[in-house]
């Protein structure tokens, strides 16, 4: 009787935690089916400081970061405080920004053709903009119920909401496309927090920790990841008040990429290893 009884425990175990990623995607399969895990433990990709720091505005709660035609743009945080803008690079002022109404939490951006997407936290609305002149265009709803990350492969738009799950959306109406877990050696990844796209990898914060995480978009398997130990304790002497690193950007055009965080002092360009 026992050992039924630990057979039956073992299998009520095993659904459930089946259960949460066997949900359907749009195009019929589901997660759990799609699911690709590497047992192997990540490649630890080194990460150091560039030939150049930017200040940054510390009054910024870094949500999203950018470069698009070679302009940087830059999404942040809190209630009441929340804005989008755009940034001069090299002194770190708003060339032009908006400020979202007091009851929004901005979170990440992304921009396809000529315009800007912006997710917010708990709200589970986001704003769409011109490019140009940062007009609002409209609003959007997504299928999780919070906004963290967001990014584009020029193709999708690419969302995160703190969970091991990126989301891949249809420009234009968002609608849900794709749902991905994120394992790193056989195991989920929870709180990704900002991305980036780079060269046909998905790059994430790990919100809390001094993580990069590198992703594979086909398998959402986490292939590497740097970590920012050095630079973030360098940021917090500099400033104890700072909070944690979030925010990459690249620039496709010059092959450079950006890190910060929120309330950090300044922006750094920095090179991945191999």
């Amino acid at each position: 009787m026992k050992r039924i009884l630990l057979i039956s425990v073992v299998v009520l175990l095993m659904i459930a935690l089946i259960a949460p990623f066997a949900c359907n995607n749009n195009d019929g399969s589901s997660v759990y089916d799609t699911l690709v895990t590497n047992h192997e433990a990540p490649k630890i990709m080194t990460c150091s400081i560039g030939s150049k720091v930017y200040p940054h505005d510390t009054s910024s709660f870094t949500e999203g970061l950018l470069i698009y035609k070679g302009n940087m743009y830059e999404s942040t945080g809190e209630k009441g405080r929340s804005r989008l803008i755009k940034v001069d690079l090299a002194t770190g002022k708003a060339l032009q920004s908006i400020n979202l109404d007091p009851q929004y939490f901005g979170e990440g951006i992304a921009i396809v053709n000529d315009t800007i997407y912006q997710l917010t936290y708990q709200e589970n609305v986001g704003f769409m903009y011109s490019l140009k002149d940062f007009k609002k265009l409209g609003t959007f709803k997504f299928a999780s119920a919070e906004g963290w990350g967001m990014t584009t492969d020029g193709k999708q738009i690419i969302a995160s909401d703190g969970s091991s799950n990126l989301y891949f959306y249809k420009p234009g109406t968002f609608s849900l496309e794709k749902t991905l877990p994120v394992t790193e050696a056989g195991s989920f990844v929870s709180n990704i927090n900002e991305l980036e796209y780079i060269d046909g990898y998905i790059y994430a914060n790990k919100w809390q920790q001094a993580y990069i995480l590198k992703i594979d978009p086909a398998t959402g398997v986490v292939v590497a990841k740097a970590d920012l130990s050095d630079i973030w304790n360098n940021v917090k002497a500099m400033d104890p008040a700072v909070d944690v690193p979030n925010g990459i950007a690249y620039d496709s055009a010059t092959k450079k990429t950006y890190i910060t965080g929120k309330k950090w002092p300044q922006l750094y360009e920095i090179e991945f290893g191999k």
